[in-house]
């Protein structure tokens, strides 16, 4: 990794280019840190902006509205409206890419500000739509361009005392849980988050945790795991998805992505 030191002025070159930032915040580490340094670091003025939607953990948005409090950030909280979009709760492998347009679309008409996302150089090499959605509506992306991968992401949260920050896992919104061309619905995304919630009370914090909702059934994706704490919690989420009349399928390794289904090219 290159030095911590050359990449945060590389950082606050390109966030300073813009004379005002709207900062799209998930709650994730990415765009919680790229809105702590835009805030802290550099002469920029801010304004993050969080969508809460179904799709969106309550706990992520407790986390912004916090680190908003504590910090001093103008923070607003809004409804992206991608629900009452069709062609995303139909779920096509490109739903990221109809997701971001309503996100970005929305924070537009709240503020002429250029909008910044929190991808970094490792998004580059996964399949992410949202980043079309990103170039059609000249969205910046200042880790990218300061060449941040993950890890630097993570030591920059590291340095600045975000540890709350620094060691949390990947996360993804919950819509990425449900397997392609299965309706996304608030009712699935509501026993998605339960059911990770449950498992978290088990596992490490940094644990990686996924409850896909596939055309088989119910799996729920770890990180390593012991083999008695795995049989305790399959026990735990089976009686889970008895109670939601889902079928679980069972515990399996963590495969990023794994929800997406695309055809053969």
């Amino acid at each position: 990794m290159s030095d911590l030191s050359a990449l945060q002025a590389g950082l606050r070159q390109a966030i300073e280019r813009h004379a005002t930032l709207a900062v799209a915040v998930s709650g994730g580490v990415d765009s919680m840190t790229l809105a702590h340094f835009a805030h802290t670091a550099t002469a920029s003025r801010t304004v993050m902006v969080h969508a809460a939607s179904p799709a969106v953990p309550a706990h992520a948005t407790a986390r912004v509205r916090d680190h908003a409090a504590r910090f001093g950030w103008d923070l607003i909280v809004t409804d992206a409206g991608e629900f009452a979009d069709p062609r995303y709760r139909a779920n096509p492998v490109d739903r990221c890419y109809f997701c971001k347009s309503n996100l970005y679309d929305r924070i537009r008409q709240l503020t002429e500000a250029p909008i910044a996302s929190g991808a970094n150089l490792d998004d580059l090499d996964d399949y992410r739509p949202g980043l079309i959605a990103a170039r059609e509506r000249d969205v910046v992306h200042p880790f990218i361009e300061a060449r941040f991968p993950k890890s630097a992401v993570r030591a920059l949260a590291r340095l600045m005392a975000l540890e709350d920050l620094a060691e949390l896992p990947a996360q993804p919104c919950l819509s990425s849980r449900i397997q392609t061309a299965i309706a996304v619905s608030e009712t699935d995304l509501a026993f998605v988050d339960a059911v990770e919630q449950a498992a978290g009370e088990s596992l490490p914090p940094s644990t990686t945790i996924r409850c896909r909702i596939t055309h088989e059934g119910v799996v729920l994706e770890l990180g390593p795991i012991d083999a008695a704490a795995k049989d305790a919690l399959e026990r735990r989420i089976a009686v889970l998805c008895e109670q939601a009349a889902m079928r679980f399928v069972g515990i399996k390794g963590y495969v990023r992505g794994s929800a997406f289904v695309r055809s053969p090219s």
